[in-house]
């Protein structure tokens, strides 16, 4: 039995040049971290006692004969893109609703792919888990998708990740003093808009505007190295930061009209009058969760004007995808 553990993310700045279409030729960089909230991938072997050789338990309960016949694409290419030929049963969990934004569909990918080769015997590095899970969901599903949340789920932190070159991707953690990486994040909170949305869909029109969005894009990407530069600073210019959310915020609707919605601009506003410097939507946009920050001092005026909205507290995380339990099993 193997069980994983795999963290969510929040990107504060660079979404979007993420895309392969845009960092192949342009080069992209996002800021971001991952959070103490997780998706839980229990695997193993399943006995012969069975009429079916899979047993998947996740939204759906799939019960299959042969590897073909799985309807959850991620776990049917996976299977097949590693070699597993024996019967397996797999049991998702997870802190959070699918489809909200932090990355939870690559956070399986990269989970299921972990549980997956412990349960073969073998130890995989994080740049190995974050370059299969991308190309896993870019390549062989075709699906429209960045390549920032697989990196994220890998290596977990928070992290300044460039795209693009030789390498695909390079991964540099902040290295700021405890007290300000603590400072920032008391100034940070969560809310859950309570809608979720197809990811996919949003991010196929972001792809492509992506020729004609060339100078927000561009602007997007020197927003990380302008916060890179806030968070170098002292702590109480880190008001700058909530600032440079919001700019960024506004460049994000830019890219689509599916970012938004009447719902999600209400919210928003809200809670810039209770208080808060900036804020974002987290992920591609259309629903999920929108992030704010604000003074500690006035975050309980922020919940009170939210009301009905859930806040959700959190705290960063920086171990990344983990293997959290490893029990031998008998072969047949």
């Amino acid at each position: 039995m193997i069980i994983t553990r795999t963290p969510f993310r929040i990107s504060f700045f660079g979404g979007g040049t993420d895309y392969p279409a845009w960092y192949r030729e342009n080069g992209g960089a996002v800021l971001s971290t991952t959070i103490d909230k997780y998706c839980y991938v229990s695997a193993r072997f399943l006995p012969p006692y069975f009429k079916y050789k899979y047993l998947l338990r996740y939204i759906q309960r799939e019960e299959t004969g042969t590897v073909d016949e799985i309807k959850h694409p991620v776990v049917r290419e996976a299977l097949k893109m590693l070699g597993v030929t024996k019967g397996i049963e797999m049991i998702y969990a997870a802190d959070i609703p699918a489809q909200s934004g932090v990355g939870s569909s690559s956070a399986f990918s990269v989970g299921f792919l972990h549980a997956l080769y412990a349960l073969m015997g073998k130890m995989s590095s994080k740049r190995q888990l974050g370059r299969e899970a991308m190309h896993l969901e870019q390549d062989i599903l075709k699906e429209n998708v960045g390549s920032q949340d697989q990196v994220a789920a890998a290596f977990g932190g928070f992290n300044r990740i460039e795209f693009g070159g030789a390498g695909e991707f390079y991964v540099s953690p902040i290295t700021i003093p405890a007290q300000k990486l603590h400072h920032l994040q008391d100034n940070l909170i969560l809310f859950f808009t309570g809608f979720t949305r197809n990811a996919n869909e949003i991010a196929a029109e972001q792809v492509k505007n992506t020729p004609s969005r060339k100078a927000e894009l561009t602007e997007m990407r020197a927003m990380v190295d302008s916060a890179v530069s806030i968070l170098n600073g002292p702590d109480h210019g880190y008001k700058d930061f909530g600032k440079l959310l919001h700019e960024g915020w506004r460049l994000k609707k830019m890219m689509s009209g599916s970012v938004t919605t009447g719902q999600i601009d209400d919210i928003y506003e809200r809670g810039l009058k209770a208080g808060a410097l900036g804020g974002k939507l987290i992920g591609a946009g259309g629903g999920g969760f929108m992030l704010f920050y604000a003074d500690p001092s006035v975050k309980y005026k922020i919940k009170e004007a939210l009301k009905g909205v859930l806040h959700v507290p959190f705290a960063f995380e920086n171990l990344g995808s983990q293997v959290i339990l490893y029990s031998r099993q008998e072969t047949f």
